[in-house]
């Protein structure tokens, strides 16, 4: 489709407007051979989350996890029209560890198509009706990861994947910066060399890394920043992230700013889980920032870094 943007959810594509209060990256179901043990593949526990969150205020979450490591759309648009929550998904590919070497071959050479089905096609549940199922499941943006302080020859094959799917498409491209590194390599490669407008790029992670001249030079670059994973073990994430976002809002760039949860496993997300991003990392943040700058994180900032002007 083209003409005025929208949100692809995995019921359809919606009025930016619609998504209300967002997690702008999470997961309700992943599955990753590195993490054994961890993995978030229940729909009932899935469901109690979006309940949770529901009540707390939310309206849609978006879920980064890429082809192969257990996204469950079919079950993720059960939930999302039992609950009234929105859901985005993605395609696109991780960092290569979290692969069997048998998954890479199958579809590394193929990447392009394999986005663009995601992104443009949607199987959809073979029990529902027709028309559901030609709009149902399709992914709603590109997800795609960095290496450590740099770009490694994966990393610079699915960028390079996700730019073309974009060009193809529209679909914004959210990146995974390891440990919140290698934005500015990133930022360069896609939105310099491969021509990606700097507005539908979303780097991820970027609490992770708490330097404040990294988070303004990406800033500076256009492209939206994200804030995720609070509470996460060894990481400098709650005590700094207030400094980091006032700093990056009195420089400006507010509008950029989005906000996450990012709960990739079992164990995350029985400690912290999907609702604390509104239950206790919103109130804190709005004591230091106010009220106004933390609802445009969570409510204005995805609507504009989700929705799209759809190409096919």
């Amino acid at each position: 489709m083209t003409g005025e943007p929208k949100v692809r959810t995995l019921l359809g594509d919606i009025d930016p407007a619609e998504l209300g209060v967002t997690d702008s990256h999470d997961h309700l179901f992943f599955a990753s051979k590195l993490l054994p043990g961890e993995e978030l593949d229940d729909p009932i526990a899935a469901l109690r989350q979006l309940i949770e969150f529901k009540g707390a205020g939310g309206g849609a979450v978006v879920q980064w996890t890429p082809y192969g490591l257990g996204r469950r759309t079919r079950e993720l648009a059960q939930v999302s029209r039992q609950l009234g929550v929105h859901v985005v998904a993605a395609t696109g590919l991780h960092r290569a560890g979290h692969y069997s070497p048998s998954v890479l071959e199958a579809v590394v050479d193929d990447l392009v198509r394999v986005f663009v089905d995601d992104l443009v096609d949607g199987t959809g549940p073979a029990d529902l009706p027709e028309d559901l199922r030609t709009r149902q499941q399709r992914a709603g943006l590109i997800k795609v990861a960095g290496g450590f302080h740099g770009i490694d020859a994966h990393a610079r094959t699915t960028l390079t994947a996700a730019a073309v799917a974009h060009e193809e498409t529209g679909a914004p491209i959210a990146v995974h910066l390891e440990l919140g590194t290698a934005g500015p390599e990133i930022a360069e490669l896609l939105c310099g060399t491969l021509g990606v407008s700097p507005d539908r790029v979303i780097l991820g992670h970027l609490n992770r890394n708490p330097d404040p001249r990294i988070h303004r030079e990406l800033a500076g670059t256009g492209v939206f920043l994200a804030f995720d994973g609070p509470s996460r073990a060894n990481h400098a994430t709650d005590w700094r992230l207030p400094d980091c976002l006032e700093a990056l809002v009195e420089a400006g760039h507010g509008a950029q700013l989005l906000l996450g949860g990012d709960t990739t496993t079992a164990t995350a997300r029985r400690e912290v889980g999907v609702p604390y991003l509104l239950t206790t990392l919103a109130p804190r943040l709005t004591k230091v920032l106010g009220g106004d700058v933390v609802t445009a994180m969570l409510v204005a900032n995805p609507a504009r870094a989700f929705a799209t002007s759809w190409l096919k």
